[in-house]
């Protein structure tokens, strides 16, 4: 998903304001004036947040809230409403907003929520356990402040140990994860182990009769 906003808005003039703030802050923005044009839209490509206005001509937008956040429950979520009542606000909230602007509000205010907003659903691209971390964007680790030198390999068995943080697994649940078979020479996993552990990566723990854990300690 990129970072398409959906704006569900009946006022065209509100629309064409919210679009220009946002468009300033390099943010793609399709407006939309009634529920069933929104909903047919988020049906072909559901955007990475949802502005939802709660009075609408064809209905509330707080059902559309409730019916988005069932089906795709990865869109963010910002009501949008002329109404202050903390009953609405109350509502919006339980229903799976993720944030709540009332009316009128300024729009700069908005595309900061909405980029917060979008930086809070981004899907993570790093793994951090206190002094070691693996950043996926660029395939490097790092421990203690230092660059390892790792290859493909290695890097993807101490990803896959770390996003199994605290499972046992067996030598030929990380053959299949990492080289792709399950049957093989296990004595592959050992000798990449022991260089992860030569490098200084000291919380990958053996168990016995089994495997290997990664097992982060303070």
């Amino acid at each position: 998903m990129d970072k398409k906003i959906y704006l569900l808005e009946d006022d065209k003039n509100i629309g064409e304001l919210v679009k220009c703030a946002l468009e300033l802050s390099n943010l793609q923005v399709e407006c939309f004036g009634t529920i069933a044009a929104f909903m047919d839209a988020v049906e072909k490509e559901p955007p990475a947040v949802a502005l939802l206005d709660i009075m609408l001509p064809d209905g509330n937008g707080l059902d559309v809230l409730a019916k988005i956040k069932q089906k795709n429950p990865q869109i963010g979520v910002i009501m949008l409403s002329a109404l202050g009542q903390e009953t609405d606000k109350v509502r919006g909230l339980n229903l799976g907003a993720d944030d709540y602007i009332a009316k009128p509000f300024g729009v700069l205010e908005l595309a900061a929520r909405v980029n917060a907003l979008l930086r809070r659903f981004a899907p993570a691209s790093s793994i951090v356990r206190g002094d070691l971390s693996l950043d996926e964007d660029t395939m490097t680790a790092t421990l203690r402040g230092v660059k390892l030198e790792l290859n493909n390999k290695e890097f993807n068995l101490l990803k896959y140990l770390m996003q199994k943080e605290g499972k046992a697994l067996t030598r030929e649940n990380i053959l299949n994860a990492v080289w792709g078979y399950d049957e093989g020479e296990t004595r592959t996993v050992d000798n990449h182990i022991a260089r992860l552990r030569k490098l200084g990566i000291d919380y990958i723990e053996t168990v016995f009769g089994v495997g290997y854990k990664f097992v982060y300690r303070e």
